[in-house]
């Protein structure tokens, strides 16, 4: 099991970045309520009900300027104009070590989107994350939203014009500069990368769409289609082989199963596991596969920038133990920072927008780490301490959770889900005495999900 570091050990922060969802159709005074899927785009409207000129609660993406100011405030930007500072409680403990940018860059209008679209979303933005952060080095992953139609991953061996060349392609002419070369090939190969953070730390970054049931390809071969899962089992036998330890870091939720034997075999070469794709502030235990009752690792699942549907934007930072000789390289802690657009919004037109902390998981939850063993205890904890959990609710909805409450039924699926995962094993769930039968738990929980 990882151990704290040694006092006076080097930590590191490491700025997380998921789902910024970047619509450049949205217009603020535009309508917020709309038939379509995606609103907030369009002609001005009068009245209440019109779109923020920062973002909008409802089915809204963000408009350019609004993730502009995001990155303007952060320590490593590059700018000292378009943000005071002195009003952004991030800028307070330094600047990152790195960068984890888990994709999902275009708008949500995935009926009307086109090659050229998407090419266009990804230069535009990685544009903006390159000349704001300046020198430091970010390390992406693919969304499920870069491709078109939405979901669509061809394998490698399907060629032409059906293949998926045109993204990976131009991805890897976008990320040169950030990526060595072998990641450069694999991710021209499957969208998928290995590299070096720093020493003693190594990053995967794995194309879950091939894992992914919304993915019509894997209806021709759904066993490995890319060959990913055998590279990856290299990759931390490489890993372990020489010392180093390994961060996962997926666009789309949901590789392995809960007690997947990856999990254990390499529990000691994985220090950690980030995700995105939920747009909620949430995480996933996994366990042994002996005995399905010992945490072996955890999978943080950081909140979107976008407000898609009826959120704060909202970023995050991690807290890592960082490169020193014995390293676990394990999350120490991590904070959640959003915009609040009520304030926002109200705020005098050219007024800068301040981010803030919205909390640290260590200070808020009460943990005396942040390891698998903590979080496992979190969710126990939750279910008898009814104040705490509807502090984690109103923490997973950035700050502004749905008007309708998280009664007994919502908080048995999400308890449930906390520790089962898109698997759902109804053994994990035993523990928390589900006031539901078990199948109903889990078709609350996928509803919640396609939401």
């Amino acid at each position: 099991p990882p151990t704290p570091p040694p006092p006076g050990a080097p930590t590191a922060r490491i700025l997380f970045l998921t789902d910024l969802h970047w619509d450049r159709q949205y217009v603020p005074g535009s309508a917020a309520a709309c038939p379509d899927p995606l609103c907030c785009r369009g002609a001005l409207r009068e009245g209440p009900g019109a779109a923020g000129f920062w973002g909008t609660y409802s089915k809204c993406d963000l408009p350019l300027h609004t993730i502009d100011a995001l990155l303007a405030q952060l320590p490593n930007s590059t700018s000292d104009s378009t943000s005071d500072s002195s009003n952004s409680t991030s800028n307070s403990s330094g600047g990152f070590a790195a960068a984890y940018w888990t994709g999902d860059i275009p708008a949500h209008n995935v009926w009307q989107q086109s090659r050229g679209d998407q090419l266009r979303a990804l230069r535009t933005v990685t544009a903006l994350l390159r000349a704001r952060l300046g020198g430091l080095r970010v390390f992406p992953a693919v969304g499920n939203h870069e491709a078109t139609p939405v979901n669509a991953f061809p394998p490698p061996y399907v060629r032409g014009n059906r293949s998926a060349a045109w993204l990976y392609d131009a991805m890897a002419e976008a990320w040169q500069d950030w990526l060595p070369p072998a990641a450069l090939h694999t991710l021209r190969v499957g969208g998928f990368y290995t590299a070096r953070v720093w020493p003693g730390l190594r990053i995967v970054s794995l194309n879950m769409n091939f894992c992914s049931q919304a993915n019509f390809w894997l209806l021709i071969n759904a066993t490995d289609p890319a060959g990913q899962l055998q590279w990856l089992m290299g990759v931390l036998a490489d890993a372990e082989r020489d010392g180093e330890k390994g961060h996962a870091q997926v666009g789309v939720p949901g590789w392995g199963s809960p007690h997947s034997p990856d999990h254990g075999r390499f529990e000691g070469t994985i220090a950690a596991q980030f995700f995105g794709h939920t747009h909620l502030d949430e995480f996933e235990l996994f366990y042994d596969e002996e005995t399905l009752s010992r945490p072996v690792s955890i999978a943080f699942i950081a909140p979107s920038v976008t407000t898609y549907i009826n959120l704060n934007p909202g970023y995050r930072v991690y807290e890592v133990a960082g490169s020193y000789p014995g390293s676990s390289h394990a999350v120490l802690d991590h904070e959640t920072f959003i915009l609040n657009l009520t304030e926002a919004n109200a705020a005098p037109p050219g007024t800068a927008p301040r981010w803030q902390r919205l909390y640290s998981a260590r200070k808020a939850y009460g943990l005396p780490t942040a390891f698998p063993a903590d979080w496992d205890r979190l969710v126990r904890r939750m279910q008898d301490d009814e104040q705490l959990f509807q502090l984690f609710w109103f923490h997973l909805h950035k700050g502004h959770p749905p008007r309708e409450p998280c009664g007994s039924p919502c908080k048995a699926a999400l308890l449930c889900a906390l520790r089962s995962g898109r698997a759902a094993d109804p053994a994990l769930c035993r523990p928390l005495r589900p006031v539901l039968p078990f199948p109903r738990i889990q078709e609350l929980w996928h509803q919640r999900r396609l939401c």
